[in-house]
């Protein structure tokens, strides 16, 4: 698990006595599933630690139509400030989180650096409302009328009218059809997502 070039990150030893930096620095932490808010909240309540667990609201498709939804930035992960000496057992026992991400012997720190640049990417909060606007060339899911459920691709939106027109693969052939924005969503395997940092298992 890497979110960023290795040349960015402090590798610290395990509760190595000889360390010299004993300071609180970041920490990549993994969340048991779906508790990502969970461990936040106890972080913060029971071990004071300073947490940011940057979330992203945008809508997608359901069953009953299109829905807003809130999920982290990062599935199953945040991230922590802490003394890794002297916190380091109270934060892995802390309820929702399965433990500090670490390399063998090594437990990498987060650069304040990262940190602040993902903060500025978060518009300096940790929850950011993703926008669905459409453009030519997006991956789209049509949520109402005759066309429900199928997908199509933008090839041009009219804001004035509140229409778009998407192609559709209907019956072995490419046909253009106009519908109502509201009509349209992104489906939930392209849901949008900051486009500046991504985590690469």
């Amino acid at each position: 698990m890497n979110f960023w070039p290795q040349k960015n990150i402090t590798s610290r030893p395990v509760l190595d006595s000889e360390a010299p930096d004993q300071t609180p620095a970041w920490f990549c932490l993994r969340t048991q599933p779906k508790h990502e808010h969970v461990a936040a909240a106890q972080l913060r309540q029971d071990a004071g630690v300073e947490v940011f667990l940057p979330r992203i609201r945008y809508q997608r498709a359901t069953r009953k139509g299109p829905a807003w939804v809130t999920e982290a930035l990062f599935p199953n992960y945040l991230f922590a400030r802490f003394d890794l000496r002297a916190s380091l057992r109270h934060v892995q026992a802390t309820r929702g989180v399965s433990g500090v991400v670490h390399f063998g012997q090594y437990w990498p720190s987060i650069p304040q650096t990262a940190i602040h640049d993902l903060r500025e990417a978060m518009e300096g909060a940790d929850l950011r409302v993703i926008e669905d606007i459409l453009k030519p060339g997006d991956a789209v899911q049509i949520i109402d009328g005759a066309l429900l459920g199928l997908e199509a691709v933008v090839a041009r939106v009219m804001p004035a009218q509140s229409r778009v027109a998407v192609l559709l693969n209907f019956l072995g052939r490419q046909t253009t059809v106009e519908l109502d924005r509201n009509q349209l969503i992104f489906p939930a395997t392209n849901a949008p997502r900051l486009s500046c940092f991504a985590a690469v298992a």
